[in-house]
C-alpha cells in the first residue's frame, strides 16, 4: 500500500463563523446536512449573528423541505433557471423529484428566460392569492480536468449590509478539487492499467436525508462518490488516448469509498492491492430473496442445476461461475451482473435458470454474476452505504466494462470468456442480458450536476427493454420483442410502478425517448458488431433496493427471461434439429 496524500479539513462551520462578526446578518450556502446547518444557525446566534444556512445542492427541494408550508396550497408553479453554460433542462432536473412531493397539488415547471442570476420562481396559490418566493441556486463556472466548462453548485455567503454576495469554498469542494489534483499531478506509468485498487477515502459528517414516501433521499456522501469515481475515470480515460465514454479504458478499479463520521472531514488517496476477499451474505429463500446473493450462495444455486460446470477467471483471481445444460430446444445464453451494482438480474437469473431446468428439453447457459470483482465491491460499499448505488463496482476491477472487450485479444478478455464460448460452442442466437440502473436519483454536482454521458438514466423511469439485433435478425427480434411485452405488459403491479415513474420522469425531464410496444417501454438498435444475432436487454430501476421492492426487481427479471425463454422457442422451432 503506497499513501499519496492525506489532509483533514476545516468545516464549512468553522469557516462561515470566522467570517462573520457580531451583529451580522447573514445567508449561507453550504453542502450540508440539515442538522449541521441548524447547528450553525445555533451557533451564530449565541454569537450575536442573525444567519439563515441554506443548502447549496438541491435548494429549491430543500426549501420546500425546510421553509415553504403547503398546508392552505393548492396548485405551485415554478419557473426555473436557464444557463447558457448547462443543458438547457439542468435547473428543471434539478428540481426533481419535487412534482412528488407536492403531492396531490397541481404543479408545473416552466423555464424561464436565459438571465445571469440563477434564481428559481416560486409561485404558490392560496385560495384567490398568489404568494411568491425567489429561490437562490448559487452556482459557478469552471473548467474541469475534461478542459470542459461546467455548472456546478457552489458555497455561497451573503452580507447585504456589508456589501458580500460571493462564493465561499466549502469543505466538501474543497476534498473534491485536492482529489482531482493529486490523481492528475500523480506520476503515473505510461501505459494501463495503471493501479490494482485506487482508494480515495473521505469521512464526512453529512447525514443522508429519506425523501418518503418515494424511494428517494439525497445524499451528499453518494454525491461525492459518483463524482469522484467519474472525474477519475475520466482523468485516465483521456489520459490514455481514449475519447470521453470510451467503456474500453483499463485504469485499475477506481473506489471512492465515502464514509460517515463525526468532526473535521478527512480525505486519504491510497493505491492498494486488490481486495479479493469474497463476498460474503447469509444464504436467502431465493424467491424471496431481500437483498443481493452472497457468493456462496451463487455457487450453490448453480451446483444444484443439472448440467456442466463453466467457470473462467478474472484479473483479480476470481472465478466466474456458470451452467450449460443441454437439452433440445434452441440454446439460449442468460446472463446477469455485467454491471455488478445492478443486482436484480443476478437473482433473477438463478430463479429463472431453476424453473427452466425442470424441463428435460431446455438448453441453455447461465452466467448469473459475470463481474465478480465488480460484485464484491458493491458488496463492500454497501455495507458502510447500502442506500448509495456504489458506481464505482458497476465495472470490473480493470476499469473496464466487458462488454466492449475485443473477443480476440484473449490476454485481455477474462470474464468475457464465457460468452464467447458460449456462442462458438452451442451457436446460442438469443441472448437474454439482466441489467438495471438506479431506483434513485443520480447527480454529479460538482461537475455540472447531470451526470455526463449518462443524462436519460438520471431519474427513474420503470422497467424497460433495450433489442439489439443483427440486420439478418430483425424477423426473430421482432418477433421475440412482440411474444416478451405481451408477457411483461399483463404484470399489473410493474405496469403500475411504470406509470408512476413515467409521469415524475416526464415532468422533470420531458419525454423519456422510449417506444411502446404492446404498451411496454422498448428501445430497439440495429447493429452487426454484437456477438450474439440478437440481444434482450433489461433495464429495471434496482440500485439500492431492498426488501420487497428488491422481491419484486428480481421477480421481474426471472419473468423475463421465462418469456423470453418461452418465445424464441416458439420462433425457432420450425427449424429446431
Amino acid at each position: 500500500m503506497v499513501t499519496l496524500f492525506q489532509k483533514t479539513y476545516d468545516r464549512m462551520f468553522d469557516r462561515v463563523m470566522n467570517l462573520l462578526p457580531k451583529g451580522d446578518v447573514a445567508e449561507v450556502w453550504s453542502f450540508d446536512d440539515r442538522t449541521t446547518r441548524l447547528e450553525m444557525e445555533a451557533e451564530a446566534k449565541s454569537r450575536g449573528i442573525t444567519l439563515r444556512a441554506r443548502s447549496a445542492y438541491k435548494p429549491l427541494v430543500n426549501a420546500f423541505l425546510e421553509e415553504i408550508d403547503l398546508s392552505d396550497v393548492t396548485a405551485v408553479s415554478v419557473s426555473y433557471p436557464v444557463s447558457p453554460f448547462a443543458d438547457k433542462k439542468r435547473f428543471r432536473l434539478e428540481a426533481y423529484p419535487l412534482a412528488a412531493l407536492v403531492g396531490s397539488r397541481s404543479f408545473e415547471l416552466q423555464p424561464k428566460a436565459p438571465v445571469e442570476d440563477l434564481c428559481y420562481e416560486v409561485n404558490l396559490s392560496i385560495g384567490s392569492d398568489i404568494h411568491t418566493r425567489t429561490i437562490y441556486a448559487p452556482n459557478r463556472v469552471y473548467v474541469d480536468l475534461t478542459g470542459q466548462n461546467v455548472l456546478s453548485p457552489t458555497g455561497w455567503l451573503r452580507v447585504p449590509e456589508r456589501g458580500l454576495n460571493q462564493r465561499i469554498e466549502t469543505d466538501f469542494e474543497e476534498i473534491y478539487k485536492d482529489a482531482m489534483k493529486i490523481i492528475a499531478a500523480h506520476g503515473w506509468k505510461s501505459d494501463a492499467p495503471f493501479f490494482e485498487e485506487l482508494n480515495v477515502s473521505v469521512q464526512l459528517p453529512q447525514m443522508d436525508l429519506p425523501l418518503p414516501p418515494l424511494d428517494e433521499s439525497m445524499s451528499l456522501r453518494e454525491a461525492l462518490h459518483e463524482d469522484l469515481y467519474f472525474s477519475a475515470l475520466e482523468y485516465f480515460t483521456l489520459k490514455s488516448g481514449k475519447m470521453l465514454g470510451d467503456r474500453n479504458v483499463r485504469p485499475g478499479q477506481i473506489v471512492p469509498e465515502i464514509t460517515f463520521a463525526t468532526g473535521r472531514p478527512e480525505l486519504s488517496i491510497e493505491l492498494r492491492p486488490y481486495d479479493r476477499r469474497a463476498r460474503g451474505g447469509e444464504a436467502q429463500p431465493l424467491d424471496e430473496a431481500q437483498q443481493a446473493a452472497g457468493e456462496a450462495q451463487i455457487v450453490t444455486e448453480l451446483n444444484s442445476l443439472r448440467g456442466e460446470t463453466l467457470t473462467c477467471e478474472t484479473v483479480a483471481g476470481r472465478l466466474v461461475h456458470a451452467r450449460y445444460l443441454q437439452g433440445s430446444d434452441a440454446p439460449v445464453l442468460i446472463s446477469g451482473g455485467q454491471h455488478a451494482n445492478e443486482t436484480s438480474g443476478i437473482v433473477g437469473a438463478l430463479r429463472a435458470a431453476r424453473i427452466l431446468s425442470t424441463s428435460a428439453s431446455s438448453h441453455f447457459t447461465v452466467i448469473p454474476c459475470e463481474n465478480p470483482d465488480g460484485y464484491a465491491l458493491q458488496g463492500r460499499l454497501s455495507a458502510e452505504n447500502p442506500s448509495h448505488m456504489s458506481h464505482a463496482a458497476r465495472y470490473t476491477a480493470l476499469g473496464d466494462d466487458l462488454e466492449y472487450r475485443s473477443v480476440s485479444d484473449e490476454a485481455l478478455i477474462f470474464e468475457k470468456r464465457l460468452r464467447v464460448q458460449t456462442r462458438r460452442q452451442t451457436g446460442a442466437g438469443l441472448h437474454i442480458n439482466l441489467h438495471g440502473y438506479p431506483a434513485h436519483e443520480w447527480t454529479r454536482p460538482l461537475t455540472g450536476y447531470v451526470p455526463r454521458g449518462f443524462p436519460a438514466w438520471m431519474i427513474p423511469k420503470g422497467f424497460f427493454l433495450i433489442l439489439r439485433h443483427h440486420e439478418e435478425a430483425r424477423p426473430e427480434a421482432m418477433a421475440l420483442l412482440d411474444h416478451v411485452t405481451r408477457r411483461l405488459a399483463s404484470l399489473k403491479d410493474l405496469m403500475a410502478m411504470n406509470r408512476r415513474q413515467h409521469a415524475l420522469f416526464e415532468t422533470h425531464a420531458g419525454p423519456n425517448g422510449l417506444t411502446l410496444v404492446n404498451g411496454f417501454p422498448c428501445m430497439v438498435t440495429v447493429g452487426n458488431d454484437g456477438l450474439y444475432p440478437v440481444t434482450l436487454i433489461t433495464e429495471y430501476p434496482d440500485e439500492t433496493l431492498y426488501g420487497a421492492p428488491f422481491v419484486a426487481a428480481h421477480t421481474v427479471q426471472m419473468e423475463a427471461v421465462l418469456a423470453a425463454y418461452q418465445a424464441w422457442q416458439e420462433i425457432l422451432r420450425p427449424g429446431l434439429t
